[in-house]
């Protein structure tokens, strides 16, 4: 079988697009795959180490009010659907998953006007822009939230299968990822990121937290600046005269992010979708605080989506401080029964199966034989 996965622009639609490609690997090993990114995508920095060819498909964001940019988008996009026309007739797939981002758009229309059978996923509770014009042209639309389909019209499509992620984050203890990073059993660990580049408001919270944790005993504190944002958070430190003790671990960049997510007590983040599905799958008490710079503030509905459920506690960041924040994370370490409730319906959220889902409904809608 032949198959082209496609997605880009962040992580939030690289590594779900990775988990369905990975689960396709396994049931046919001897199938091909080949990944349809942006040129420079930050999925180049990720697939080829997954083991799967790329090819680059030219496309662009749309910037609304400047006719300018729309003249570009337009001529970006047609310059796109002209190459992924190109590719496909010589690969010739047998199916096409979009992950989202505005990649999905040039490759899945190509497809579609050649034939072949293609499929998204929405990762958001509030579907991006890119699957919501490609609902016409996909014969599925696999949802991690279910609060998503409201917004697609032909529900007969819609298949609620949550967001995939890596199994490890199922399978991994507390136990033994604290054993990794020299934790000891009984520390307070909170964990505080703000996605791989950064994010001012939740390192501000961060920056306000090593000065209340540093050097406490049993508490620990995993703070993730972003790439961005590293030597801004380090020189707001030295001004406030904060020599940083053994408790609190600051990083740029959290690569081992599997450890700290099972390691910790509550995690304190933006509304990712793929950050909160991690977070959801390791029954984790969460704070989050989604982001207002998004499309269609799509993380405020996924956010909501966690804290109607009762998973997490929700603050919008016109409304935060952190002081309230430390107050949450107060009243859950005070509380470790509120917190180990609220991780039990977080993972109650988690959907261990949403690859399995997605892969069965599109060899059954297909009409391709499973591989076992």
């Amino acid at each position: 079988m032949k198959t082209v996965i496609t997605g880009g622009g962040s992580g939030g639609h690289v590594y779900p697009a990775l988990a369905i490609a990975e689960k396709f690997r396994e049931k046919d090993p001897q199938g091909k795959i080949i990944y349809a990114g942006y040129p420079g995508g930050f999925e180049h920095g990720v697939v080829p180490g997954y083991g799967y060819e790329m090819v680059d498909i030219d496309t662009r964001w749309y910037e609304r009010g400047s006719l300018k940019e729309l003249i570009k988008f337009g001529w970006h996009v047609t310059n796109g659907i002209r190459q992924a026309n190109k590719f496909l007739k010589d690969f010739r797939p047998d199916i096409i998953i979009g992950t989202g981002g505005f990649v999905c758009f040039p490759v899945i229309f190509a497809g579609h006007r050649l034939g072949i059978k293609c499929y998204v996923h929405e990762q958001n509770a509030f579907p991006g822009l890119s699957n919501r014009k490609l609902e016409k042209y996909v014969r599925k639309i696999f949802l991690g939230f279910k609060e998503g389909g409201e917004y697609f019209n032909d529900k007969d499509k819609l298949v609620v299968s949550g967001n995939p992620v890596r199994q490890e984050f199922f399978t991994l203890d507390k136990g033994s990822a604290r054993q990794r990073l020299g934790l000891a059993e009984d520390d307070f660990v909170v964990l505080i990121f703000g996605g791989s580049l950064g994010a001012e408001t939740i390192d501000r919270i961060g920056v306000e937290f090593t000065s209340v944790m540093n050097g406490k005993s049993k508490e620990v504190l995993i703070f993730g600046t972003g790439k961005w944002y590293y030597d801004k958070v380090c020189g707001e430190l030295r001004e406030k005269d904060i020599d940083i003790q053994e408790n609190i671990r600051l990083t740029s960049y959290i690569d081992n992010m599997q450890d700290c997510l099972a390691a910790c007590d509550v995690v304190i983040s933006r509304a990712g979708a793929l950050s909160m599905a991690e977070a959801m799958a390791q029954g984790k008490a969460s704070i989050l605080i989604p982001s207002p710079n998004v499309s269609a503030n799509h993380q405020y509905f996924n956010a909501k989506a966690a804290a109607d459920a009762g998973a997490a506690f929700m603050i919008e960041e016109k409304d935060v401080t952190p002081e309230k924040v430390l107050e949450m994370v107060k009243e859950l370490k005070e509380d470790p029964e509120k917190a180990e409730e609220m991780g039990r319906l977080a993972r109650t959220l988690a959907a261990s199966d949403a690859t399995d889902i997605i892969y069965n409904e599109i060899m059954k809608d297909a009409g391709l034989s499973s591989r076992q």
